[in-house]
């Protein structure tokens, strides 16, 4: 099969115009079959003959002529099992002329007309046409995924995102079955869908929903709403119905306001549906979300601030990508940077949950910043995207939190009403149609009066990040004589950066005469922090003088060109020092940042004493990266969690730090003999914080399931005893996914076996339930589990790829290092054969689950090492590797601190 190139694109678009698809696909048999019938006619007209003169007189970057695209000459692209007819033009086309997945367009007129019916493959791994059955109810569950160069895989097209086109849909289904897609559609007939005609749509964007789903109608402002998802959901999503509608409501009213301009797709229907391989997908007219969302079991705030989060970054995209699209992968960022920047913001702003922005610092951003330090860094807008291979490799950290970070400051400097008056012309100028970075550029230029290229190649043509780290003296009176703050790059990357950064000194409440000396107008909203979702207070933070809060706060330009790096403060000069100096207060830049040495000596006592939820966020964030850089030692930021923990109130902070704290300081930077001890103290903060927690409170269930996750041998029977029902905490619920995560630690601890899976799934008969099932069969402490579930992972194609992944999710446990030590070097020889029989999704997903995360040795990576020598590696399997071998390295340098 061909991957399309850059320069195939752009000189097929440069030749072609796309006047609209009709579409008809036959779901009729889809309870019964792995196949359905695909029938396209897509009409399409040349711009004119391609000429040397033509391409070197283009607009965007001359390309040279191919064999593929020039002249009247050009293909369209389908993945088919069987053809049943092909005409170009009236003329009958020989199936037998097919490159791959390559129809080629021979003898073009000004105007063409290519008709397509073939028998086409339902997938199983999220990409294509999706097939799923229900273990609940046996019910048969379809919906499209066109991501990334996936509508070829459903429909034949041009499959490019800047050959926009109308989409006429007409779907055959069972009568009993619910169908959507991007446009309004009605039943003509028992079974026969029809779909309005859409506005010009990328074929990336198209999409049919399909099966015995659960539908909730509403409506808002003139917008039909609608929720779906599988039946035996539906009184989770009944449930939660009044919250979605009411997040949406509050979204696209915010939406309109910003951008004065509404919503452009007519209907608004999110559904979702089982085994989606992303988070959402920003289908115009119809989302589609992972159906994890449809909560079947007790969450905490934070996730339902996630979810929140989602939907308004999904709606976001509805502007930035469904109504003005990127001409090329290239310009990714102008979808993904700006939906994640709008999502957080509009979520903080629109909605109850006002500490978004909190969560993105701790959680979202610190993922940006590992993305852009490992070997596989690139440009938030790179240049040199070649193919849709390597543009599925840039959807990451940096295209999602870096860019919207970078976004962020830009807002901060320009200000709001020239950001959003240039996005309003932007949105205007290329409506339905495609633009580029440049596009963007002009048009926020000429709304700010500045001059942004400069901006624009330091931040977004250049990967990599500064450190920011502030540099002190203070007399005998307690207050500053100097503060500079010093920006230094990685020597490989060596561009510096200008900074607007806020620099807060938190301490002691101020006394009243020197109160005036807070910038209230930068401080965050303390109040949410008071512990809304099941905080008990007993941490000491209503006394105000126990309490640390911000003192004086200043906000201050970075220069790119300052000698040396260094920035001097002269307005903290003869300032009392405080307790704390936090370097990007407020966190409106992208930048790491260090703390001095007595601060950071001292943040055991300070941290838990801080009542800003963002403060603590960023120091929480600074301290793990320094510890990902062995610039602190592991040990320490573990004394940082046990001190600090037990104080932390804000949900989304309290489980990043303790996902960090586990996974990643004590699982992999620490040594497995230092291991047991340090786990034991962390698993006694978690009952702590479980017995000081609200009976009920979302507090109280992330100390459980922080508790359960480290629990070790000795506390096994406690964790036995709530799975039988017996001793549980007040108020804790043991739900079904409690059930499994007890039932999961249990297994690796080796005190519970396969009856105990085979009875817990006989109890929970549901989808997420045989997920479990697998994760923990692969957990099972025996060598004979072991093989029969790296057997399933390397060799078996035919399970669907989310059952795969949840093996290999389970398969590598820090408890049982001696019983996969032989399967590190079978993974580095195995995995090759793996990633070329599996569909590029798949093949990301497992190679990454099933990399040996926790064997930390130099032997690990060596082994590596070798696999990346060879010459016939995969651009996924390559970028998998290296990602996951140099964080690899960073814990084998983590444990030289130890």
């Amino acid at each position: 099969m061909h991957i399309l190139t850059r320069a195939e694109a752009v000189a097929r678009a440069r030749l072609l115009r796309v006047d609209g698809y009709d579409i008809e696909l036959d779901l009729t048999a889809a309870r019964t079959s792995t196949e359905f019938d695909s029938t396209t006619r897509v009409r399409f007209s040349l711009r004119a003959p391609i000429s040397d003169a033509t391409l070197t007189a283009a607009p965007t970057t001359p390309v040279p002529r191919t064999d593929s695209a020039v002249g009247d000459s050009s293909f369209a692209e389908i993945k088919a099992v069987e053809f049943h007819e092909l005409r170009l033009d009236g003329r009958r086309l020989d199936p037998a002329v097919l490159d791959g997945n390559r129809i080629p367009l021979e003898g073009l007129g000004a105007a063409g007309e290519l008709v397509v019916s073939a028998t086409m493959r339902y997938s199983n791994t999220g990409e294509g046409l999706h097939r799923f059955t229900d273990p609940e109810d046996g019910e048969v569950y379809l919906y499209a995924q066109t991501f990334l160069d996936d509508a070829q895989r459903i429909f034949a097209c041009f499959d490019q995102p800047d050959l926009k086109a109308p989409v006429r849909l007409t779907v055959l289904a069972p009568p009993d079955w619910v169908v959507r897609a991007n446009g309004a559609g009605r039943q003509t007939a028992p079974g026969r869908w029809e779909f309005t005609e859409t506005p010009p749509l990328a074929t990336y964007f198209v999409t049919v929903v399909a099966g015995s789903y659960h539908l909730i109608e509403d409506s808002h402002d003139g917008i039909p709403l609608g929720l779906l998802c599988r039946r035996s959901l539906a009184p989770y999503l009944r449930a939660d119905a009044n919250e979605i509608f009411e997040v949406t409501k509050a979204c696209l009213d915010r939406y309109h306001e910003l951008f004065a301009d509404r919503y452009p797709f007519g209907t608004y229907d999110q559904a979702f549906v089982p085994e989606f391989n992303a988070g959402a997908m920003e289908n115009p007219g119809c989302v589609t979300f992972r159906d994890e969302f449809v909560y079947r079991s007790a969450v905490t705030e934070a996730e339902r601030e996630l979810r929140a989060v989602v939907v308004a970054h999904e709606m976001a995209h509805m502007w930035f990508g469904d109504l003005v699209t990127m001409r090329w992968w290239d310009d990714l960022w102008l979808n993904e940077s700006f939906a994640e920047y709008m999502g957080y913001r509009v979520t903080a702003e629109a909605t109850r949950f006002r500490d978004a922005w909190t969560s993105f610092a701790i959680g979202r951003k610190s993922w940006g910043y590992a993305a852009d330090q490992r070997p596989s860094t690139h440009p938030v807008a790179p240049s040199d995207v070649a193919d849709t291979a390597l543009a599925l490799l840039n959807f990451d950290g940096i295209s999602y939190a870096k860019g919207a970070s970078v976004l962020r400051q830009l807002v901060a400097w320009v200000g709001d009403e020239a950001f959003f008056t240039g996005l309003r012309a932007y949105f205007t100028r290329h409506a339905y149609g495609n633009a580029s970075l440049d596009d963007l550029l002009a048009a926020l230029s000429s709304a700010s009066g500045r001059d942004l290229s400069r901006w624009a190649t330091v931040w977004l043509r250049r990967e990599q990040v500064n450190t920011l780290t502030p540099r002190v003296d203070v007399d005998a009176a307690g207050r500053f004589t100097a503060v500079t703050v010093r920006q230094t790059a990685p020597p490989r990357y060596p561009t510096l950066r200008p900074h607007r950064v806020g620099i807060g000194i938190y301490g002691p409440s101020a006394a009243p005469d020197t109160a005036g000396s807070v910038d209230t107008a930068s401080s965050a909203d303390t109040a949410s922090s008071a512990g809304t979702d099941g905080s008990a207070g007993t941490d000491g933070s209503a006394d105000p003088a126990w309490a640390f809060v911000l003192l004086r706060r200043v906000e201050v330009n970075l220069a790119a060109d300052a000698p040396d790096g260094d920035t001097s403060v002269v307005e903290l000069v003869g300032t009392p020092a405080g307790r704390l100096l936090l370097v990007n207060d407020g966190d409106l830049t992208y930048a790491k940042t260090r703390f001095t040495a007595a601060d950071l000596a001292a943040l055991t006592q300070v941290l838990p004493r801080i009542t800003d939820p963002l403060a603590r966020a960023m120091i929480w964030a600074a301290a793990a990266d320094a510890t990902r850089d062995a610039d602190w030692a592991a040990a320490h930021y573990l004394d940082l969690a046990q001190a600090a923990l037990p104080a932390e109130r804000q949900l989304a902070v309290f489980e990043d730090v303790l996902r960090f704290a586990r996974v990643t300081a004590l699982n992999r930077y620490l040594t497995p003999q230092a291991r047991p001890a340090v786990a034991a103290r962390l698993h006694a903060v978690c009952r702590q914080v479980l017995a000081d927690a609200a009976a009920g409170s979302g507090r109280q269930l992330s100390a459980a399931r922080g508790t359960i996750s480290l629990a070790g041998t000795g506390a096994a029977a406690e964790l036995a005893a709530w799975l039988d029902g017996r001793d549980v905490p007040d108020g804790l619920v043991v739900d079904p996914e409690l059930r499994w995560s007890l039932l999961h630690r249990l297994v690796v601890l080796d005190h519970a076996g396969e009856p105990e899976i085979i009875a817990e799934a006989q109890r929970d008969r549901s989808a997420r339930a045989a997920e479990n099932a697998a994760r923990a069969r692969a957990a099972l402490a025996d060598p004979a589990a072991k093989a029969r579930a790296w057997d399933r992972i390397m060799l078996d194609d035919q399970t669907s790829a989310r059952l795969i992944a949840a093996s290999a999710d389970g398969f590598w446990q820090p408890e049982q290092d001696e019983l996969t030590a032989s399967y590190v070097e079978r993974y580095f020889e195995q995995v090759t054969a793996m990633t070329t029989r599996r569909t590029p999704h798949a093949a990301r997903q497992t190679a990454h689950c099933a990399y040996p995360h926790y064997a930390v040795s130099a032997h690990t990576t060596q082994a590596a090492d070798a696999l990346l020598a060879r010459d016939d590696l995969g651009r996924v399997l390559r970028r998998v590797v290296v990602d996951a071998t140099d964080e690899l390295r960073r814990a084998i340098a983590a444990r030289t601190l130890a």
